[in-house]
């Protein structure tokens, strides 16, 4: 767990850092392009092109486009549109793809996972009330397709280790997740990108290093990693450890102005979301339990 706990801290770092100094400054596709090839340079020197089999490696490439390619580029995008608080409140939905994607791996349906879905629309209508608009809805629903490629990729990659063992640790075949998640980016960049907004100042530049080698290097891998060592349900439990320390860095250093009152109200109703797609999951207690 102390992967996730590192990581999740980083995370939250991260978020502000985006909102702050890149998001509407520097061309999102390019800050996502910087990021994975910061961390492609890391991890190609340690890889192992041998003794891995191809399936695995196809299989990383295709993780490696969708928790990392797909992501971020939602990500970043939804930036031009949401505030930092709004963007850390939104992914707190990330475990409700999680179900649906476990669901739907065991073909089954979860009919509170949906209704789960509309109330976290609810929640993020509460939000914006004020001034919801079609901007607004595309940020969101921008942030939900960033978390169902995230989840994807987390519940894929705990799959595929099971599936493939391996004597060599999983830093010697992680690689191949970032040159899945460039197969993405790069064409990304060259089709949609504006070379007329790369970074202008230095801080700028050490905050894209800093995220190319922190979260995007070391966070991405360590997260996976962590992902294999502990149960789903603290994985899910996890992947919101972001949410309340990125809130409070934003509210207390970067944002102080934000509509408290409908940020909680709109908030609690997501995080109750999120509480509602697991009563789907939970398992009735056995008689002989509840004679206890």
């Amino acid at each position: 767990m102390g992967y996730l706990i590192i990581v999740a801290l980083i995370q939250a770092y991260s978020f502000n850092l985006i909102g702050v100094y890149l998001a509407g400054n520097v061309d999102s596709y390019f800050a996502v392009l910087a990021r994975v090839v910061l961390a492609l340079l890391v991890f190609l020197p340690l890889t192992r092109w041998r003794q891995v089999e191809p399936r695995f490696m196809r299989s990383m490439l295709l993780i490696g486009a969708l928790q990392y390619g797909i992501t971020y580029v939602c990500l970043y995008l939804s930036f031009r549109v949401l505030t930092v608080p709004e963007v850390l409140l939104f992914t707190i939905l990330t475990p409700l793809h999680v179900t649906l994607i476990e669901d739907a791996l065991n073909r089954r349906f979860n009919a509170w996972a949906l209704l789960a879905a509309l109330v976290a629309v609810a929640g993020a209508a509460v939000i914006r009330f004020d001034s919801i608009s079609g901007e607004f809805f595309m940020g969101f629903l921008l942030l939900q397709l960033a978390n169902f490629t995230y989840a994807a990729g987390q519940v894929m990659y705990r799959h595929l280790v099971a599936r493939h063992p391996s004597d060599l640790p999983h830093y010697r075949r992680f690689g191949y997740f970032y040159l899945g998640a460039l197969i993405v980016v790069l064409p990304a960049f060259l089709l949609f990108g504006n070379s007329q907004h790369l970074p202008a100042t230095d801080t700028q530049w050490l905050v894209l290093l800093f995220l190319g080698l922190v979260p995007t290097a070391l966070g991405l891998y360590w997260w996976n990693k962590g992902a294999c060592l502990v149960p789903g349900a603290t994985l899910a439990v996890m992947n919101n450890l972001h949410v309340p320390v990125g809130l409070l860095l934003n509210l207390l250093i970067w944002n102080q102005d934000e509509p408290l009152g409908r940020l909680f109200v709109g908030g609690a109703i997501i995080v109750a979301s999120v509480w509602m797609s697991r009563l789907g999951v939970q398992r009735p207690a056995t008689p002989q339990a509840m004679s206890r």
